[in-house]
């Protein structure tokens, strides 16, 4: 299993920047640390936490609902199970270990349990460490992706000769979260975006009542949970026979953006020149203004996780990384389009999933 390896990793990093304690809370950094429960229920609620020590040893700590669970993933001996209150008891373990110092996972804690902690410790931000080992991928993790991902295609499949007027968006929307269980998926990786006509040129359309018309855009953005991995892919296309000038430059526009994009998919490339690859060949047939969103996103674990693609704290990419490429236009008189992939990027350049 990978987890020995990865603590090790992460322990390199902690003594790099002389953290020596450091509290993993955020579901999935303790999932790849450990095996142990992907999700939490929500900001305020956990199922346990990891304290890792940079010169160890390391700890998952627990309530009594996860015990056993815990010490599938965990050495019996270095699990802990605490009780509530749940802040106050994990201090009071830290402390006895001799921790004075912690560094936790602010962008994973809801206020309330920071100030708590923060009572009895003295706290100290971590860096994103664990998402920075998360950012490449190693052979079993492209594996899962590269599987999650053709399910997303094979449900594709299913659902494009199911498109019939009549159908609302939330029709659509269980149709393809049936596919995906269907296929063996564990859940949906986001809620699914469905927009037909108008609703298309909402980038984040939530599925409604509308009903699907014989000549009209049908923009869908979907993904599946498949052994721990996300996929999500964007398709939009035309139901009827007669699809609109309009329509068809867009959708021609988006598509040449997007190969452009992904042709310049390698290690040593920094994300925002991804970005500014679509956004220049937008600007030159002048309808940037309508591309709104960055390019795309790391994937894996999380749907949306590091590194983006976009011009705001620019990534280079190394291989391994997994990232969408996925550029839209949208027009609120009529639609939009919006085309996407994942893709890998390989030693010498990449592959499109």
């Amino acid at each position: 299993m990978p987890y020995a390896r990865r603590l090790q990793s992460l322990k390199d990093l902690m003594q790099a920047q002389d953290i020596d304690a450091l509290l993993v809370i955020h579901p999935a950094n303790r999932f790849y640390l450990s095996g142990f429960e992907l999700h939490d229920g929500q900001c305020n609620e956990s199922s346990g936490c990891l304290l890792i020590c940079s010169n160890g040893p390391d700890w998952l700590l627990t309530d009594a609902r996860f015990t056993e669970e815990a010490r599938r993933h965990w050495s019996a001996e270095n699990v802990h199970v605490y009780g509530a209150p749940r802040m106050e008891k994990i201090a009071a373990f830290a402390q006895s270990l001799g921790i004075r110092d912690l560094w936790v996972e602010t962008h994973a804690m809801c206020a309330e349990m920071y100030l708590e902690l923060g009572k009895s410790l003295n706290l100290h931000p971590a860096p994103r460490l664990v998402e920075e080992l998360r950012t490449v991928k190693d052979g079993e993790e492209l594996a899962r992706i590269k599987t999650s991902c053709a399910l997303n295609h094979a449900v594709y499949d299913v659902l494009r000769p199911q498109l019939v007027p009549g159908l609302t968006e939330r029709d659509v929307a269980w149709m393809l979260e049936k596919a995906f269980r269907d296929g063996g998926a564990e859940g949906l990786s986001f809620a699914p975006i469905v927009g037909f006509g108008p609703n298309a040129a909402l980038p984040h359309a939530t599925p409604g009542e509308a009903r699907l018309d014989s000549e009209t855009p049908v923009l869908i953005d979907m993904g599946g949970r498949l052994n721990g991995y996300c996929s999500d892919q964007t398709r939009t296309w035309w139901i009827g026979d007669r699809p609109t000038d309009d329509f068809r430059r867009t959708l021609e526009l988006v598509q040449e953006a997007q190969a452009r994009a992904i042709a310049r998919v390698a290690p040593g490339v920094s994300t925002d020149e991804l970005h500014a690859t679509a956004r220049d060949f937008f600007a030159r047939h002048g309808v940037a203004e309508h591309f709104t969103h960055s390019l795309g996103h790391g994937i894996g674990l999380e749907t949306h996780e590091a590194p983006g693609v976009g011009p705001i704290r620019p990534t280079v990419l190394r291989p391994g990384m997994v990232i969408t490429v996925e550029p839209g236009l949208y027009y609120p008189e009529w639609g939009g389009v919006r085309w996407e992939h994942m893709v890998v990027v390989t030693k010498d350049g990449h592959e499109v999933l």
